[in-house]
């Protein structure tokens, strides 16, 4: 299934419009926007800094945001039973078990109305917003025609801050882990005298994409993002992970469209191993871990 490249959601540029005092807005988060080439995808202060030795940390179960990057209908529903259902279950079961200081697991459904630090990242788009065209500075000496891609995280709601300042005061921990499992935008890129296409989806991970991909049509990620946060709501440290890249025909790209991410997608993402790993562990166990080393700066076993 496809759908065109263009503005689904003509609401969206309204609420940017309210300005930097509205909740959501990345001025005053924590960590100012990050635009990056390649990565490992992170921004903010030093891992080892965010989170010294002896520094208690504590998580919020990892969350789906449907709709990060274009309209919830063509995004994968989460209800029980369904593929995303079964995902977020093992990767929470895997996040719990990490130790490594993660002293707390604090519910997320104590939060329930309250707007949590909003990490994003994809492809920087022309106006800004997540649903527009991908933008591109027209950079011939750049793998990906110049293209960056786009790391911001917006400010929690006051409500948020304050719930986050009381639980992590009670469980005697001064940083909380608030990880997000959601569907980003990546463009391709071009390598060597070949023209090898493959997107960077993340630490040491590249993802082999037919030669006929289009360079111009971004594909659709699965993707992990994170924030290590202080008692004060403000972000310390952001990044994100990518997981599995759905491919777009060049059939389907020359007109402008896009292959979206669909329940047997993430069927496969709870199956697939990084065959370039040794042991072929599962690769979202890998992106996670990834995830929560780059963040707080700790070394972690290597899922299998």
């Amino acid at each position: 299934m496809s759908v065109p490249r263009m503005n689904l959601v003509l609401m969206a540029s309204a609420l940017l419009l309210a300005g930097c005092a509205t909740t959501g807005a990345t001025f005053g988060s924590g960590v100012g926007d990050r635009m990056l080439e390649h990565p490992p995808y992170y921004a903010g202060v030093a891992a080892g800094d965010a989170a010294p030795a002896g520094t208690r940390l504590a998580h919020l179960p990892i969350a789906y945001q449907r709709g990060a990057a274009q309209p919830e209908i063509f995004e994968p529903r989460a209800d029980v039973g369904t593929p995303m259902y079964a995902l977020l279950a093992e990767m929470n079961a895997l996040l719990d078990s990490l130790g490594s200081g993660l002293r707390v697991a604090v519910r997320r459904a104590d939060a329930t109305g309250r707007i949590p630090p909003d990490v994003r990242f994809g492809c920087a788009t022309e106006s800004g917003r997540p649903d527009d065209d991908c933008r591109s500075r027209g950079d011939s000496a750049l793998g990906r025609g110049g293209q960056t891609m786009q790391l911001s995280v917006g400010r929690p709601s006051a409500e948020w801050s304050s719930w986050a300042h009381d639980v992590m005061r009670t469980g005697s921990v001064s940083r909380l882990l608030v990880i997000t499992l959601e569907v980003g935008l990546y463009l391709p890129r071009q390598r060597g005298w070949r023209g090898t296409k493959e997107v960077e989806l993340g630490t040491e991970h590249v993802a082999g994409l037919p030669w006929l991909t289009s360079l111009e049509t971004p594909v659709s990620v699965v993707q992990l993002t994170g924030a290590l946060v202080d008692s004060t709501g403000r972000a310390l440290r952001i990044g994100a992970e990518g997981i599995y890249a759905r491919r777009t025909r060049l059939g389907i790209s020359a007109l402008g469209a896009q292959e979206i991410i669909t329940d047997e997608d993430i069927q496969r993402v709870r199956e697939d191993r990084r065959d370039d790993l040794s042991g072929k562990p599962l690769g979202w166990r890998v992106a996670l871990v990834q995830l929560v080393e780059g963040l707080t700066g700790r070394s972690l076993a290597q899922p299998r």
